[in-house]
């Protein structure tokens, strides 16, 4: 028989999170009442998972005896039903797990992307674009939006780097695990001799930060605008738009160039300013997190990644969870719910193993 873990706790903190938000005093704090209502919203979907659930069980029960029944037709039909039904409870079942642990405060910021071309000159210039491409249409299929922040092109229609912003429910969550080095193996289009070639992208995940988690003053920036660079001729590269921000005491520089405004680039160039000093900041509270945004990007070498995409073979392979996946073009039209998810449950099995030592 299922047994469901006890959620009583859980019913509790709700009704006190409603009372809680039932007042108007909250509101006098906008971000604590933006967390409070983040929490209960979290709750809500975890007390409606287990309902769910316990329906799930109810009526895998009920087919169960039907199935065992003399009735004949209906027997068949119950016993059809129990695969799909078992399906739906064991989703149900991992939802519940994950709504038990509690959440990363970064899991509901929106989040900052940096894609740089590694090891490999062109042909990592084009996978780096292939990247953006992948993450921009697993974007659409979320209901997530994406904001450009600078961008650095190749000769080939390529990006040495390319820089954006990721607007939406739970980005951080599930693009955290994005993070590393990624290796492609192909035969570039410039290879007359049809050998593959090994080439790497990196990719930093970084939350994005708000006004109120970073103080930088006005003084620790050095602020300077010059002309657009790129293909074009109009707009954005015939004024001086571009904005790159020094931050002096850490040593920061952030470009941003997208915008035919000034403004519009100095505020974008600022918010990924802020994304990396709160990254830098939580490495240092946070031990196990050191210097976690290098560990994210590394060196680009091809001896380290996180995942690779070989052509030949038609597979990607994530190397954490050893996970391979025969379906590549797919992986590259952004369907990377089975990765990601995986990757997922094997985060919260091990943040699970930690609460219960």
């Amino acid at each position: 028989m299922t047994t469901l873990p006890n959620i009583d706790k859980f019913r509790k903190r709700a009704a006190e999170l409603e009372a809680e938000l039932a007042n108007p005093a909250v509101y006098s704090d906008q971000r604590r009442a933006g967390d409070l209502a983040r929490e209960l919203q979290r709750i809500k979907k975890l007390v409606g998972d287990y309902s769910a659930a316990e329906a799930v069980i109810k009526q895998i029960g009920e087919n169960r005896e039907l199935a065992a029944s003399g009735d004949v037709e209906m027997a068949e039909l119950a016993k059809g039903e129990l695969d799909d039904l078992q399906r739906k409870l064991e989703k149900l079942q991992r939802d519940i797990q994950m709504g038990l642990v509690p959440p990363d405060p970064n899991d509901s910021r929106n989040t900052i992307v940096e894609i740089r071309a590694g090891t490999g000159g062109e042909e990592a210039a084009l996978f780096a674009a292939d990247l953006f491409r992948m993450y921009s249409r697993y974007a659409d299929g979320q209901g997530w939006k994406i904001d450009l922040m600078d961008t650095s092109p190749s000769e080939r229609g390529g990006f040495k780097e390319i820089v954006f912003s990721m607007l939406g429910q739970d980005v951080y969550k599930k693009m955290r695990y994005e993070s590393g080095v990624h290796r492609v193996q192909r035969v570039p289009e410039t290879e007359a001799q049809g050998r593959i070639h090994t080439s790497t992208a990196s990719v930093a995940v970084l939350p994005e930060a708000e006004e109120v988690d970073v103080q930088i003053k006005p003084e620790e920036l050095e602020i300077t605008v010059c002309r657009a660079s790129g293909p074009g001729g109009q707009g954005v590269n015939t004024t001086d738009s571009a904005v790159q921000i020094h931050h002096k005491p850490s040593g920061l520089t952030v470009r941003c160039a997208d915008e035919r405004s000034q403004l519009k680039n100095k505020n974008k160039a600022m918010r990924v300013l802020r994304s990396r000093l709160l990254a830098h900041k939580q490495e240092e509270e946070q031990a196990k997190m050191t210097a976690a945004r290098r560990s994210q990007i590394g060196t680009a070498d091809r001896s380290e990644k996180i995942r690779t995409y070989n052509f030949p073979q038609n597979r990607v392979t994530d190397h954490r969870i050893n996970l391979t996946i025969q379906n590549l073009p797919a992986i590259l039209e952004g369907d990377l719910e089975e990765m990601i998810g995986t990757l997922m449950t094997d985060d919260l099995n091990k943040r699970l193993a930690e609460t219960t030592k």
